[in-house]
């Protein structure tokens, strides 16, 4: 219910620029997303899998994730992953110079959600780490908030392996979107957006837990840095760092440009109301000019 006071209250308040509606919603969509996503292995992993599972954290980063579509989505497009506004840039459909705004945004919502995470788990970390915050080790907790690489993988096999989850990811988005395929229907589109990233979970999550995102990782592998992890977080794994940063955004491009190669480039186009129009002005005037030269002809009779 809508009181007077509250109607006044938007009516000061109210932010009147839309590109800081779209800023607030970014952060508070990414925000989210990494509360959820982020808590869920939290609380798998400070509880030693008593109350949390791979699947429950799964099901965490796809819940996350359709809850921030349904917070941001209408403002911004949620895109809540500097990965997909790259794509989006690229295809015309976000401006250019919103680009920088929503990275920073997504960023900070992020860094944010981390250390809600952290101070919502505090005492359990303490418990479970007896206050000494590591990123190896049997007691290490720096997983929780960033990807780290199985001993296994290479920087090189990491960055395939984040440009073909993120390629997909993205490819995803786009046909759920493209009101010239078949879409989702109107206020299904979080649900489905969660449903990729749950497929990936299930299908890609093997190499690093399925980053995916330069946010949703560099901003919590920040807060760690800064909260009592250490520069470990950035040095760990021959410098893992960067690869969930680089290796989405160029998997982004990647699977903007197939979506677009293969399926939104071939889509019949409308024809274009200005020749249609033109062909009935030219139409008009044949019927003009008809009538005017037997109105001529009726007269010299």
């Amino acid at each position: 219910m809508v009181t007077e006071s509250s109607i006044t209250m938007s009516q000061h308040f109210a932010l009147k620029h839309g590109i800081f509606k779209e800023f607030l919603a970014e952060f508070l969509g990414t925000f989210v997303l990494v509360l959820f996503g982020v808590g869920s292995v939290a609380q798998t992993v400070l509880s030693r899998n008593a109350m949390g599972e791979t699947l429950t954290i799964h099901i965490g980063f796809s819940v996350g994730l359709m809850m921030a579509v349904f917070v941001a989505g209408g403002v911004s497009g949620a895109h809540v992953n500097p990965a997909v506004s790259l794509a989006m840039t690229v295809l015309g459909k976000l401006k250019f110079y919103k680009f920088p705004i929503y990275v920073i945004a997504q960023f900070l919502g992020a860094f944010a959600g981390a250390a809600a995470v952290f101070g919502l788990y505090y005492d359990a970390f303490m418990d479970f780490t007896n206050g000494i915050l590591s990123v190896t080790g049997i007691n290490a907790t720096g997983h929780i908030f960033a990807s780290y690489p199985v001993r296994s993988l290479t920087l090189l096999g990491g960055f395939v392996d984040q440009v073909v989850g993120t390629g997909m990811l993205v490819l995803c988005i786009l046909a759920i979107i493209d009101g010239e395929n078949i879409g989702a229907p109107r206020g299904m589109e979080p649900l489905c957006i969660g449903l990729i990233v749950m497929a990936i979970g299930v299908s890609m999550g093997l190499n690093s837990g399925y980053p995916l995102n330069p946010a949703r990782d560099l901003g919590p592998r920040l807060f760690t840095a800064v909260a009592g992890w250490g520069w470990e977080v950035f040095s760990t794994s021959d410098y893992w760092w960067w690869i969930p940063v680089a290796g989405p955004m160029v998997g982004g491009l990647v699977g903007a440009l197939v979506y677009f190669l293969f399926i939104e480039m071939h889509h019949k186009q409308p024809e274009k109301p200005c020749e249609e129009e033109e062909e009935e002005d030219d139409e008009d005037l044949e019927e003009d000019s008809s009538l005017k030269d037997k109105y001529e002809m009726i007269t010299m009779s």
